[in-house]
């Protein structure tokens, strides 16, 4: 695929030794507090190392989205949830038995070392472990989570392929190419900080799939 001329660029990683070079090429650009647009199971999604107070607030600048609106992580396992979660109720687990990886966000109190910018103010962050191997691949290689917000502009249709990404995002940020997403409908977002656990978002898991009626 041509790269386009521009400050953004998109690399190819379909292909066992493309998706190894482009993963780590991403890595390091997710170190250094940059962007990468990479494939979900929907569409293309945007991560930035959101231990990086910088590298959130470019987010929300690019994506020109405003304070109010939290932002959820992927995470690179199921080990590693309780460094962020404060506290993971006992239906929590058993959903994520079920479910994750997979469309399920999960509603959790934040630890203090989430940025106050990912949870709106509202001490609360959406979680989940994503079945796509690029976004899995993209939070171990750092160790850490990745934020996993919908590659567009706030309130502007989401991308399923890395052309829209550029379209939307002619800065400075990397694009990892995995060809057209299959679109459709997101992840269902659950809270699990209130009782009864509440959807605040019905996705790709219905109610009556979860067990809450």
């Amino acid at each position: 695929m041509r790269v386009p001329v521009g400050k953004s660029r998109i690399i190819d990683i379909i292909g066992k030794t493309n998706f190894k070079k482009g993963i780590d090429e991403a890595r390091g650009v997710l170190l250094s507090g940059g962007v990468v647009s990479f494939p979900t199971e929907t569409f293309y999604g945007l991560a930035v190392n959101p231990m990086d107070e910088d590298a959130v607030d470019r987010l929300f600048r690019i994506k020109k989205r405003g304070p109010d609106r939290p932002i959820l992580i992927l995470l690179p396992s199921l080990e590693s949830l309780d460094l962020y979660a404060a506290e993971i109720p006992d239906i929590a687990g058993d959903l994520i038995k079920r479910f994750w990886p997979g469309p399920l966000t999960i509603l959790f109190r934040a630890m203090p070392c989430l940025s106050q910018r990912l949870t709106a103010g509202t001490g609360r962050i959406g979680m989940r472990l994503s079945s796509h191997p690029v976004a899995t691949a993209l939070a171990g290689s750092i160790n850490s989570p990745v934020t996993g917000t919908s590659a567009n502009i706030s309130g502007s249709p989401a991308c399923r392929t890395a052309m829209e990404v550029y379209e939307y995002f002619k800065e400075d940020i990397l694009i990892l190419n995995g060809g057209e997403t299959r679109g459709g409908i997101g992840s269902t977002i659950l809270d699990v900080t209130v009782k009864p656990p509440e959807i605040v978002r019905e996705g790709a898991i219905g109610k009556e799939q979860l067990g809450l009626g």
